[in-house]
């Protein structure tokens, strides 16, 4: 008897655990878990942002109220953006970028889950705090100061310092940025060959001492040789967005006109001829996986990734002479169309869709930058205001691609085509300079433009803000910086 009574009472057991349990099943389904609702994870979370990061999100530990939620977020500064969920995540996605040099606070308080009543205050989200902050606004500009003349040198706004970068026997030519900051890739000449010179730059990179991705970045002024100049001729180069590849184009010095192309390293390794027709001007596109250069009667779009290189172009757009920039997202580009009455137009060719010619000059096309929500234009062109002598006169034009607008920012009296402009990578500021050329000056003494001209006196200046804070454009004054230097460019 006793060996059949254990089996029923376990039975019995086993039933009573199971009704006890439906009927906590039952009370939490009708009254709902009210346990406090939390935030799990922030990913921006004492993070530096760039421009490229357009979206954070708020993991919770149970379901949310969406409305609860949206009206209670707080980012202070402002930064208006959209949010969407997805189970218990919720994702929030700027609508502009991030204004750089920047501490921002996120608060959450006062948002309630999905089964608690509004009234029911007791079980609220635990409030919420966590500070992030975007990448220190910085630029780089070719000095012209005593002292400084052709070196390369860093400021940063936020932090109102100023770092030489490259040692005084050397005049850097051209430069650009690594995404993280830490790296310039520049060409420089020995300061002493002067304009003699100006066929044997070499390669190089160079240590910032910033690296937003990295707590502990290596030293500023720490000078690579990529490229030496004993075989070849070291003409233009790009480097690709992600910082991975370099494509620069040389001639052989013995025999330039049969042997001058492309060549590419890739993540330092040795230098490798690419198999394509010669070309002239080129970049690198946003994927840093394609080549868009000047090639014939148009622009051809090449792949530069390993094993995919040939000489069949992807694409090819003809008519085309030059492409002046890609939006961020790599879906459209600014090209430059030189046209039969002898204007040119500059013309934005997308992914899909039609080309839409939105500028045409009698002049020049110096340079074009899409903002980084791909809405602006920001160019530097010319009008020609003496046919018969060719003078033409610099401005710099804004082009709104929503409303077909355009708004002249900046207009230089007579001025050397040496001009450069860079736009913030958050889209808020725009560098320009002012330059004297002259024709004379001989020897190290003055720094040189890539053009060979001998710059007497140059300023730089900024316009800020260019939007105002719902990203509509405004009309800044243009305001002159105490530095004195050429080619200014911003840091990512």
């Amino acid at each position: 008897m006793k060996g059949d009574s254990f089996p029923q009472i376990l039975d019995r057991v086993a039933i009573a655990a199971i009704v006890i349990l439906s009927l906590v099943t039952i009370i939490l389904l009708a009254g709902g878990d009210k346990s406090i609702p939390r935030v799990r994870n922030f990913s921006w979370d004492n993070q530096t942002i760039s421009s490229l990061d357009r979206a954070f999100t708020l993991t919770f530990n149970r379901p949310m109220n969406p409305d609860s939620v949206e009206n209670n977020l707080q980012i202070d500064p402002p930064l208006p953006g959209k949010m969407s969920w997805a189970g218990q995540r919720m994702a929030y996605t700027l609508l502009y970028p991030a204004p750089y040099g920047t501490t921002y606070r996120l608060k959450l308080s006062g948002a309630r889950d999905r089964f608690t009543e509004p009234d029911d205050t007791d079980h609220y989200i635990d409030p919420f705090e966590r500070d992030f902050q975007s990448r220190d606004r910085v630029m780089l500009y070719l000095g012209s100061e005593e002292g400084e003349r052709g070196r390369l040198i860093l400021y940063n706004f936020t932090q109102d310092r100023k770092t030489i970068l490259t040692p005084s026997d050397m005049t850097v030519m051209d430069f650009q940025m690594y995404p993280d900051g830490d790296r310039i890739l520049f060409s420089a000449i020995d300061r002493d060959r002067g304009r003699r010179g100006l066929t044997e730059s070499q390669i190089y990179t160079v240590t910032t001492g910033l690296d937003f991705a990295d707590d502990s970045p290596d030293s500023a002024g720490r000078i690579q040789r990529i490229l030496d100049n004993r075989t070849y001729q070291n003409l233009q180069f790009s480097l690709a967005p992600d910082g991975t590849t370099i494509v620069a184009q040389r001639a052989r010095r013995d025999r330039p006109g049969s042997d001058f192309g492309l060549w590419v390293i890739r993540d330092g390794k040795a230098p490798e001829r690419f198999p394509t027709e010669p070309g002239g001007e080129f970049a690198i596109a946003p994927n840093s996986k394609e080549l868009a250069m000047a090639q014939g009667q148009g622009v051809a779009l090449l792949s530069i990734e390993p094993g995919m290189e040939g000489k069949e172009p992807l694409e090819f757009f003809p008519q085309y002479g030059r492409v002046m920039g890609f939006t961020q997202d790599g879906r459209a580009a600014v090209m430059v169309r030189f046209n039969t009455d002898y204007t040119r137009s500059m013309v934005v060719v997308p992914n899909i869709g039609e080309p839409r010619e939105i500028l045409r000059t009698s002049g020049s096309i110096l340079d074009a930058e899409f903002d980084p929500t791909g809405r602006y234009i920001y160019a530097l062109v010319t009008e020609l205001l003496e046919a018969d002598e060719y003078i033409e006169q610099p401005y710099i034009l804004a082009l709104d691609l929503e409303t077909q607008d355009s708004k002249e920012l900046v207009r230089f009296e007579r001025s050397p085509m040496d001009l450069s402009m860079s736009l913030a990578p958050d889209g808020q500021a725009l560098l320009f300079d002012r330059l004297t050329i002259t024709s004379s000056a001989e020897g190290p003494d003055l720094p040189l433009t890539q053009s060979g001209g001998a710059i007497e006196d140059s300023e730089l200046w900024i316009l800020f803000p260019l939007v105002d804070s719902q990203g509509e454009l405004t009309r800044p004054q243009p305001e002159q910086l105490p530095l004195d230097g050429f080619n200014p460019k911003w840091l990512p």
